[in-house]
C-alpha cells in the first residue's frame, strides 16, 4: 500500500451477502486497491424453510430513511478506513450492483468531494436524477450494463449515458455481454478506466 493506492467500499445486490462481492470486486481492480465490502442494513429470509437469510439495501416503506442510512453507512466506511489508512477522498471509489447503484449515484449527487470515482453495475438511475436537489457530481461514472440483464435490458440502459452527464462531466458507458450478475472481464473496462481516472496502473504505480 502507499500513496497511489485506491480505497474501493462495494455494496452486493439485493438478496446478496457482503463477502462474495471482496474476491468479485478484487478481480475488477487488480492488486492496486484496498477493498471494504458492505453488508446491507435490511435482512430477511430468501428460503423460510431453509432459513436463508440475505440482505437489501432499501424498502418500500419509508425509502427516504433507507437512502438517509446508505448514506450514513458510505460515509462512516469511507471515514474511518480511509482516515485509518491514509487514503484522501479523491482516491476511494463506491462500487455497486444492481440494487445500491442508484443509491450510489445519490450519494455521490449528495456529497460531491467525498468520492473520487462511482461504479455502477447492473443497476439503475435514481427516479428523481433529473429533478431531484442534488448538487454537480464531481467523481467520474462508470457505468456497465449487460445485453441480457432481465431486470436493466439495452432498452432502459441506453438512455444512462445520457442521463447521468445531466449532472456529472466524466461519465463512461459500456455495455458488455452476459445477464444479470458482475461480469467476469469487467477488469478490461475498470483497469483503463482506473488509469485514466487516477493514474495508477495494475500494480498501483504512477502512470
Amino acid at each position: 500500500m502507499d500513496a497511489q493506492t485506491l480505497l474501493v467500499v462495494t455494496l452486493h445486490g439485493f438478496g446478496m451477502e457482503p463477502e462474495p462481492m471482496l474476491p468479485l470486486t478484487a478481480r475488477l481492480f487488480g492488486t492496486g486497491a484496498a477493498i471494504a465490502s458492505v453488508q446491507g442494513p435490511y435482512q430477511f429470509f430468501r428460503d423460510t424453510r431453509a432459513r436463508d437469510v440475505g440482505h437489501g439495501w432499501v424498502t418500500n416503506k419509508r425509502p427516504e430513511e433507507s437512502i438517509r442510512l446508505h448514506q450514513e453507512m458510505v460515509t462512516h466506511v469511507f471515514n474511518e478506513v480511509g482516515g485509518e489508512l491514509g487514503i484522501p477522498a479523491g482516491r476511494r471509489v463506491l462500487v455497486g450492483f444492481s440494487q445500491p447503484v442508484s443509491l450510489n449515484y445519490r450519494f455521490a449527487a449528495t456529497y460531491p468531494g467525498a468520492v473520487g470515482g462511482v461504479i455502477g453495475i447492473c443497476g439503475g438511475l435514481p427516479s428523481d436524477w433529473e429533478a431531484g436537489s442534488y448538487q454537480d457530481v464531481r467523481a467520474a461514472l462508470l457505468h456497465i450494463a449487460r445485453r441480457e440483464d432481465a431486470f436493466y435490458p439495452p432498452g432502459v440502459t441506453e438512455g444512462y449515458a445520457a442521463r447521468l452527464r445531466l449532472r456529472a462531466d466524466d461519465v463512461e458507458f459500456h455495455l458488455m455481454d452476459g445477464g444479470h450478475q458482475m461480469p467476469s472481464k469487467g477488469d478490461t473496462i475498470v483497469e483503463p478506466w482506473v488509469r485514466r481516472v487516477f493514474g495508477v496502473t495494475e500494480s498501483g504505480e504512477r502512470s
